[in-house]
């Protein structure tokens, strides 16, 4: 099995020149960094965008198993636990991410 490791000198596969991750993620498809630093310092706009940007992630995270009455089962969006996602990202940004 090979390894992941690479030579001494030679980056590895995920890593730029510089020795820094290269993302796999296109770049259109990433958060502007002047989006994220206006979101660490409250600007609403900004932290709808970032909100905006999650929102697939956040709605796959809140998704639970119900039963009805008859015992059939369902998937659906749990609203309480969307919620408390969405704001426990917001706190997180504001309080603690540093640029």
């Amino acid at each position: 099995m090979a390894s992941e490791q690479a030579a001494p000198g030679n980056p590895k596969k995920d890593e730029g020149m510089m020795g820094m991750r290269v993302s796999k993620i296109p770049e259109k498809d990433l958060l502007p960094f002047e989006t994220i630093e206006a979101a660490t310092h409250g600007d609403s706009e900004a932290l709808s965008k970032v909100l905006s940007h999650f929102q697939g992630y956040i709605t796959k995270m809140s998704m639970r198993y119900y039963r009805d009455e008859y015992g059939q089962s369902y998937q659906g969006v749990d609203d309480e636990l969307k919620r408390r996602i969405e704001c426990r990202l917001i706190a997180q940004i504001v309080q603690k991410f540093e640029i």
